[in-house]
């Protein structure tokens, strides 16, 4: 098997130009560049990974673990994907299920140093458990957590759900009922938290209607149509925990010959593509923003390097459904 000293001799150049070729380093001009690409692509010549892994001490390959997929997430890993790819990274999946070996699985392969580093989605097994395994290699979180050995990418679901509470009553709504997601994670609770506080703010009873909890998709959103419908006393706003959970809500209505906003207002959470397409009213939520702060924390954690983290923030996306 050819190797890159030969390679070089064939090409007429030194053995370390051969290896800026490989990995795309500048200084190398053009026509000493396409020399040594005609060499390597003649003797089918392919780097041999596991020892240029040994010579760097990384795999150039890093983890994401979750539970399961959902729009959000999806949004997230496509997001990190890419920035990783720019990079010269490639990912690994771990879909746990809720399986706290499989989420182990994802850990010990990163103390075995097969992975450079671990994004935790949704985590299964308890912070403390993961945070023994970040003395192997950098873990980074998207959930919303406060521990100094695990940097977060989280943003303050507080500040973008009262974004959401403060338009209805803007528009004159007053019997709002909450859809809330995932109850385990703080975004939610800090969800509730700012709707406590926005019904103090504005004299409101929070209790005067039922609210949903643990709901994300449409099919869960169309359900909900139906539900307004039997109801004697009608909410007249729904604040939802996604955009598609309010999609499904808001064709379903439409369905039943409800009218929106008119009848009941909806607003979504995340600003997906799906909300342009319905014209939904909605909560901006960088997600892919976020996903590339958690890409350059990892890849300044093993380059040694100092980029800067994007500022990220909430904004409303007003829209035809309130």
């Amino acid at each position: 098997m050819a190797n890159i000293h030969e390679i070089a001799k064939l090409a007429g150049v030194s053995s370390a130009t051969v290896s800026r070729v490989i990995n795309n380093h500048p200084y190398v001009s053009e026509p000493t560049r396409q020399r040594v690409q005609e060499v390597i692509n003649r003797l089918d010549y392919v780097p041999n990974l596991n020892a240029i892994s040994l010579k760097t001490g990384m795999t150039k390959l890093i983890g994401i673990v979750s539970v399961s997929f959902n729009d959000s997430l999806n949004l997230f890993v496509r997001g990190f994907t890419m920035y990783a790819q720019e990079h010269g990274f490639n990912i690994a999946l771990f879909i746990t299920n809720g399986d706290k070996e499989r989420e182990l699985e994802a850990l010990e392969m990163l103390r075995r140093k097969q992975l450079d580093a671990l994004v935790c989605m949704i985590r299964v097994n308890e912070w403390s458990v993961i945070e023994h395994y970040t003395k192997y290699g950098p873990i980074v979180t998207w959930q919303r957590v406060t521990i100094e050995a695990i940097p977060s990418v989280f943003m303050d679901q507080y500040q973008g759900y009262t974004l959401a509470l403060e338009h209805l009553y803007s528009r004159g709504y007053r019997k709002i009922v909450n859809v809330y997601g995932n109850m385990r994670g703080l975004n939610t609770k800090e969800r509730i938290r700012a709707y406590h506080d926005f019904c103090e703010k504005y004299d409101l009873d929070a209790e005067a209607f039922p609210h949903f909890y643990g709901l994300n998709s449409i099919a869960e959103g169309e359900q909900i149509a139906h539900w307004w419908v039997e109801q004697p006393n009608k909410p007249d706003a729904f604040a939802c925990s996604t955009d598609y959970l309010a999609a499904g809500l808001l064709t379903e209505a439409r369905r039943l010959d409800v009218s929106v906003p008119d009848q009941f207002a909806v607003v979504g959470f995340d600003n997906t593509e799906i909300s342009h397409l319905l014209d939904l009213t909605t909560i901006h939520y960088p997600i892919d923003k976020q996903a590339e702060n958690a890409f350059i924390m990892i890849r300044n954690t093993l380059e040694g390097l100092e980029e800067a983290l994007h500022h990220l923030e909430f904004r409303l996306v007003e829209r035809a459904t309130t």
